[in-house]
C-alpha cells in the first residue's frame, strides 16, 4: 500500500544520534527528529549546555538524553558510539554537525589551528559514521547520515571573512558525502549533506557583529537571515522515508546567497 505524506515523514521508533547538539543549529536539527517522533541522544563538549538542551526537548515531548563527548577525540567518539547503541539501541539517523571555525587571514593562519578545525570537522564526521555504521547500519542494512556542511564549503568568501580551515573542512564534508553515500548505498544507507548559510549562532556572532545583520541580509535573495525552524524541513526529508530514493546530494539552505555568489 503506497504511504501518506504523513506516513513517509513519521519516524517514530527511530533513534538518532545528533552530534554538536547542545544548541544552535544542532539543537534545531534535533528538535526536527524529535518532534516527527525520533528518540534523540544528543553529544557535544560541555554537560551542563546538554542538561539544559535535553531540559528543552523533554519539555515538548520528545524523549531525549545526552552524552558529553569530543569529537576532535577519537576514544571519545568510539565511547560515544557504544553508549549510544548501549542506552538506546541501534542508531537509525546520525547527525553529524559538531564543528570549529578559526578566522585569520591565510598567510598568518596557524597550523595548530588548521588541524583543530580540520579533525574536528573532516576526521570527526569520518570516524563517527564509520562506527554508527559498523554497530547499527550496515548489519541492518538500513540508515540514515545527515552530515552538516555549508555554504562555505562551495567556494571563497567575501574579502571580510578570512575562514580558510572552515572552507575547506567544509568542502571536504561535501566530498565525503558524495564519496560515502556511492559505498554505502549497497547497505541501504543513504548520506547526504546540509549547506547552511548564516544562522544566528554562537559560531557566527563575531561575523555578525563584525558585518552587522543587515548587511549579511541584503546580500540574500530572500533579504533574511536563517532562523530557528529553517533546517527542519531538510532535515527531515533527509531522515525519514520521504527521502529515502536521495543520496549522495547537499542542498543549501541560505536564503539564495549561494546563487548569487556563484556557488
Amino acid at each position: 500500500m503506497t504511504r501518506t505524506v504523513q506516513q513517509l515523514f513519521d519516524l517514530e521508533g527511530k533513534t538518532a544520534l545528533v552530534t554538536g547538539g547542545s544548541r544552535g543549529l544542532g539543537l534545531q536539527l534535533a528538535h526536527a527528529l524529535g518532534e516527527a517522533g525520533a528518540r534523540v541522544m544528543l553529544s557535544a563538549r560541555k554537560a551542563g549546555e546538554l542538561e539544559e538542551a535535553v531540559a528543552d526537548l523533554q519539555a515538548v515531548g520528545i524523549d531525549a538524553r545526552w552524552i558529553a563527548a569530543d569529537c576532535a577525540k577519537e576514544e571519545d567518539i568510539r565511547k560515544l558510539a557504544d553508549q549510544t547503541c548501549e542506552r538506546m539501541g541501534n542508531i537509525d539517523i546520525l547527525v553529524n554537525n559538531a564543528g570549529a571555525a578559526w578566522g585569520a587571514p591565510a598567510e598568518d593562519h596557524p597550523v595548530e589551528a588548521w588541524d583543530k578545525v580540520m579533525n574536528l570537522n573532516v576526521r570527526g564526521y569520518f570516524i563517527l559514521a564509520q562506527q554508527v555504521a559498523r554497530r547499527s547500519m550496515i548489519p541492518r542494512k538500513a540508515g540514515r547520515i545527515i552530515n552538516v556542511a555549508s555554504i562555505a564549503g562551495l567556494g571563497g568568501n567575501p574579502p571580510e571573512m578570512n575562514t580558510l580551515a572552515y572552507n575547506t573542512s567544509k568542502g571536504a564534508v561535501i566530498t565525503f558525502t558524495q564519496a560515502l553515500a556511492c559505498e554505502w548505498g549497497k547497505y541501504g544507507i543513504n548520506v547526504n549533506a546540509i549547506c547552511p548559510g548564516f544562522f544566528p549562532s554562537r559560531m557566527t556572532r563575531g561575523t555578525l557583529d563584525r558585518i552587522g545583520v543587515d548587511k549579511l541580509a541584503e546580500n540574500a535573495p530572500l533579504r533574511r537571515l536563517g532562523d530557528d525552524e529553517d533546517l527542519k524541513g531538510i532535515t527531515l526529508l533527509y531522515a525519514s522515508d520521504a527521502g529515502k530514493h536521495i543520496t549522495g546530494q547537499w542542498l543549501a539552505v541560505d536564503g539564495g546567497v549561494s546563487v548569487v555568489t556563484g556557488g
